[in-house]
């Protein structure tokens, strides 16, 4: 199942030129500074920009071959943009029915009884939607897009007009919506932390061109990242949580392929609305030690097996660490620790997570 698009485009000094093919499963984000044709591309799969030098595919189906388009409304497409743009003299449940009934019962794939539960939109249904908080009513527009039932959503910085209270409380939603409802989404982004925290896939963007298209886990073990900021580079884990009480977590990652869960005690609350979460964890975060070391206030630590050592700059190295269950860990240490230790790729050490912070 994939997405194939070529493109060339010029408007002024702006261009872009397209010639890839993205994933077309779970949640791809397309990422790059602003101005980098990110929305642009989004509008040239979604049918909304009249240009001729296009060629766009689905899964097979072809959307455009030059000057021959597929109309948008025939794309099937579930799109959300910054601004939710819900019909003010409707009430919410109004809103979601708005494109369900368009479509016919073959076409129905997701259902209202589906969907509001999903979004948490079961409250709400008789508010007038100009009563809505920012998060609200881009959980309405979700939903609405969602029961369409498209083959696959767009969704153009949906979080951008959001203030910080509204962007916590929609991001559980958003995360692991694809897998929970089978459709595929290209996300629209510049927020690195938006896409380690929701991203399956990553399209990473500049100037005009898509520079790489590779799975969230391998763009987190690069060094010189374009997620990574001033903090330096992370590891996201992903795993389950187990509450022990008291504000105090376990995250208990999947071990796929009988291998061995690992288990790490985090603080902080969840909100549940994803039964998948992520950790973040600083490479700066994360020490190495030749055995367990005794006495010490760190909760975290776990033997790994390294695998990669790279220099960072004159002083620090990046170390790419593989956990048990297989996920990557990264540490960051200097240079002259790498050699006092006698680190090498496949030693076995023990990783000791000074902190982490669960992706809320």
């Amino acid at each position: 199942m994939t997405l194939q698009v070529r493109a060339r485009v010029q408007r002024g000094d702006f261009s872009l030129t397209i010639n890839d093919t993205l994933p077309s499963n779970g949640i791809t984000a397309l990422f790059g500074r602003s101005g980098c044709g990110k929305t642009t591309l989004l509008r040239i799969i979604a049918g909304l920009e009249k240009l001729r030098d296009v060629d766009v595919s689905f899964n097979g189906e072809v959307w455009q071959a030059g000057r021959r388009r597929v109309p948008v409304n025939r794309r099937r497409l579930g799109l959300v943009f910054q601004e939710p743009s819900l019909l003010p003299h409707l009430s919410v449940e109004a809103n979601l029915l708005y494109g369900y009934r368009r479509t016919t019962e073959g076409q129905r794939r997701l259902h209202p009884e589906t969907v509001r539960p999903l979004l948490a939109l079961d409250d709400l249904l008789q508010q007038p939607v100009h009563t809505l908080s920012g998060g609200q009513r881009q959980r309405v527009a979700l939903g609405r897009a969602l029961l369409t039932s498209p083959q696959l959503m767009m969704l153009d910085e949906p979080l951008s007009a959001l203030d910080t209270t509204a962007k916590r409380e929609i991001l559980p939603f958003l995360s692991g919506l694809s897998t929970t409802t089978g459709v595929p989404m290209l996300l629209v982004t510049h927020s690195a932390r938006e896409v380690e925290q929701l991203a399956d896939q990553v399209a990473f963007m500049e100037q005009g061109r898509i520079e790489r298209v590779e799975p969230l886990r391998e763009a987190l073990t690069r060094p010189e990242s374009p997620l990574f900021s001033d903090e330096g580079p992370a590891a996201v884990l992903q795993g389950d949580l187990r509450e022990t009480g008291e504000g105090q977590w376990q995250f208990v990652t999947r071990g796929g392929n009988s291998r061995p869960s690992v288990v790490l005690q985090v603080s902080g609350q969840s909100s549940h609305h994803t039964s998948l979460h992520r950790l973040r964890i600083l490479a700066s975060d994360v020490s190495l030690a030749l055995t367990q070391p005794q006495g010490i206030s760190i909760r975290n630590m776990m033997p790994v097996r390294v695998e990669r050592i790279e220099q960072s700059d004159e002083h620090r190295c990046t170390i790419s660490c593989r956990l048990a269950d297989g996920q990557l860990l990264l540490s960051r240490i200097t240079l002259q620790s790498v050699v006092e230790l006698g680190l090498a790729p496949g030693d076995s050490v023990v990783a000791l997570v000074k902190s982490a912070a669960l992706m809320e």
